[in-house]
This record gives structure tokens, C-alpha cells and sequence, in this order.
């Protein structure tokens, strides 16, 4: 049996040296950014909002809302759930599409005044080794609550982008453990709902009936 290694991350950040100071210019870098810019501002979010759910899911939800001022078009961003697309290009597609749609209402592109202007970004994942292995689901449920919360991101968020390099606890709950329930439970949790913390706590929850109904 394989034993599940956890590992920890880091995000190293890059300016992208383009800003957008109206909606009209975050429409056009939204369109125009790299992939990972917009994983950055998406998915990678979590990362930096670790033990609260944010009021807005997404980097470009929250300029909108609070740095321009416009609640709507944040509100209409905010829905946005990153895991209920394929790939990035797919997450582009429908960012692009509520910002040009709400921009064809309006006469006027709205801008900040007091505010900050959006700056893009991406981050370079680094690949933290803890040291901590799982040989068991007793053994994976308590090492769970000991891991820093980017181990939770990386495990959970990461293979989203990376499927071939990235431990899916799921997949190892099924084929090192035989436990397809359990496995199921864990692929069916929403990460877009819960901050990592709250993410860690349904981990061990789900993990800890699995192991009384085993008992």
C-alpha cells in the first residue's frame, strides 16, 4: 500500500505590470491575462483567506465591490465557483461574459475614485514536503488536525490544476485504502463554500465516522 505524503505549499507572487482602474479595463485584462492569473484570483484566493470564508469568493469580486463600489457586479462575481468548470479557459469565459453583460447595461463604465486599481497577478506554487505520512485512516485523520491549512490547499485545490502530480486524498481513500464511500464523501465536498479551516473540519468529521462505523 502507498502511504499518502502530505505536503505543504507556499505561493510566490508576481505582478503582471497591468492594472485596470475601470471595469472596461478589468473586462479587457480578464480577457487577455495568462491562465494562471486568473487561477490566481480565483482558486488561489483560499489560500490567502484561510480560517474565514471571505464576503467575496474572488479577487475580482472584491475590487468590484469594494474598491470600485459597484455591490452588483461583486455580487454577480462572487458566485462564480471556480470547481464547476474544467479548466481555467472555461472560468474566463464566464467571468468575461458577467462583466460584459453587466457593462451593456449601463451607460457609464463605472471606475474607482478613492479606491485602489486592480493589479494582475500569478503565483508560482511551491511544493513543501512535511514529513508526515498516512499508512492508515486513523493515521491520515490525525495528521489532518496537525497540518498547516496550505496542506489542505494543496491537497484539495491543486490537483484541480494538476491532476498527474498532485495527491487527491480522494483517490487514495479508494485505491490504497479500498473505501470508495468515504472517497466519494471526500470528491463531493465543495471547496468554494467553506475557508481551508472549515474545509480541515469536515475532512476529519467524515473521516471519523468513517472510522466508528468501521469499528
Amino acid at each position: 500500500m502507498t502511504p499518502f505524503e502530505f505536503i505543504a505549499c507556499i505561493g510566490l507572487r508576481q505582478m503582471l505590470g497591468r492594472s485596470a482602474w475601470d471595469e472596461r479595463e478589468l473586462l479587457e485584462g480578464i480577457q487577455e491575462a495568462p491562465a494562471d492569473s486568473i487561477y490566481f484570483h480565483t482558486t488561489n484566493a483560499f489560500l490567502r483567506s484561510r480560517y474565514i470564508s471571505a464576503p467575496y469568493a474572488n479577487d475580482f469580486a472584491t475590487w468590484a465591490a469594494i474598491q470600485v463600489r459597484d455591490r452588483v457586479l461583486g455580487e454577480r462575481l462572487a458566485v462564480v465557483d471556480p470547481f464547476a468548470f474544467n479548466d481555467v479557459e472555461g472560468l474566463r469565459g464566464e467571468l468575461v461574459s458577467i462583466v460584459d453583460d453587466h457593462l451593456r447595461g449601463l451607460e457609464m463604465v463605472p471606475r474607482i475614485v478613492y479606491g485602489e486599481p486592480f493589479h494582475f497577478m500569478r503565483s508560482t506554487i511551491i511544493a513543501v514536503p512535511t514529513g508526515l505520512r498516512a499508512h492508515t485512516l486513523e493515521e491520515f485523520s490525525a495528521a489532518l488536525r496537525r497540518v498547516d491549512l496550505s496542506v489542505v490547499y494543496y491537497h484539495i485545490f491543486e490537483p484541480v490544476r494538476d491532476r498527474e502530480r498532485v495527491a487527491n486524498p480522494a483517490n487514495w481513500l479508494e485505491h490504497s485504502l479500498g473505501m470508495p464511500k468515504l472517497a466519494a464523501q471526500v470528491r463531493g465536498l465543495n471547496p468554494y463554500v467553506r475557508s481551508l479551516e472549515g474545509l480541515r473540519a469536515r475532512l476529519v468529521e467524515l473521516t471519523e465516522q468513517a472510522l466508528r462505523t468501521d469499528a
